[in-house]
């Protein structure tokens, strides 16, 4: 029986740059290059690559706004992205317990539901339910721009609490007197509109990470649809995937 052959491609100059970028984003994410990146020669060499291949790919992170470049200071990391776990449900001060995270309240209110809303917690056409958007920063880096639609019993009673300083999760917990149970959430980049860039001090255009997440109580119910804007320059999705099996 005569042995497969898979054809092999020389590989384009372009596409081995976006592989040694590919690999320099994620040291950096891991912290690896705190003191600085290696120069050019040593990073040719670890790669195997040429000069000029490594170059567009520091080009590229550049672009990023990852790392800067000085002829006599070298290459260094401009600022470091945070990890947002997606494995387990916690609101965002919960997922930076060592930050300090604060909300600029922008809109606190109760709101005739859109429909599509109503439908996704379960209430009737018309339902009123508490609507709150928060600007979140993350020390003084504004990380996430975020839209909130509540159950109405659940909302009433979360108004009445300091939304600055505090994540709605517990409050939903403290409130209903049961645990959360589970969320479905979908996960989607989008570029930045003129008016949420501005407040998230972004450029037009730049990159968002749009979660919408609807979370329920352990009983089934649902009572948090949110709609959250996130920086894609600063945060990073991670998570851990198990492989299941029929």
């Amino acid at each position: 029986m005569a042995e497969a052959r898979v054809a092999s491609q020389p590989i384009r100059r372009a596409d081995r740059a976006r592989q040694v970028a590919d690999v320099l984003r994620h040291q950096i994410h891991a912290g690896a290059y705190d003191e600085g990146l290696p120069g050019e020669p040593e990073l040719a060499t670890e790669f195997v690559v040429s000069r000029n291949i490594v170059r567009e790919a520091l080009a590229a992170l550049k672009a990023e706004g990852l790392i800067h470049r000085g002829p006599r200071t070298g290459t260094h990391v401009a600022q470091h992205k945070y990890d947002h776990g997606l494995d387990a449900l916690r609101g965002l001060q919960e997922t930076f317990d060592a930050q300090e995270v604060r909300n600029e309240v922008r809109v606190a209110t109760t709101v005739g539901a859109p429909p599509s809303v109503a439908r996704r917690l379960g209430l009737g056409v018309g339902a009123q339910v508490v609507f709150v958007e928060r600007l979140r920063y993350l020390g003084d880096v504004p990380l996430s721009l975020d839209q909130t639609y509540l159950a109405p019993d659940i909302g009433a009673a979360v108004l009445a609490h300091p939304l600055e300083s505090t994540d709605v999760f517990p409050l939903i917990e403290q409130i209903s007197g049961q645990r959360l149970g589970d969320a479905t959430l979908a996960l989607e980049a989008i570029p930045a509109d003129p008016h949420t860039a501005a407040i998230l001090q972004l450029p037009g255009g730049a990159a968002l990470l749009m979660l919408e997440r609807l979370t329920s109580l352990e009983d089934g119910r649902p009572v948090d649809l949110e709609y959250i804007r996130m920086r894609g320059d600063r945060v990073t999705m991670r998570g851990t995937l198990t492989r299941s099996y029929p």
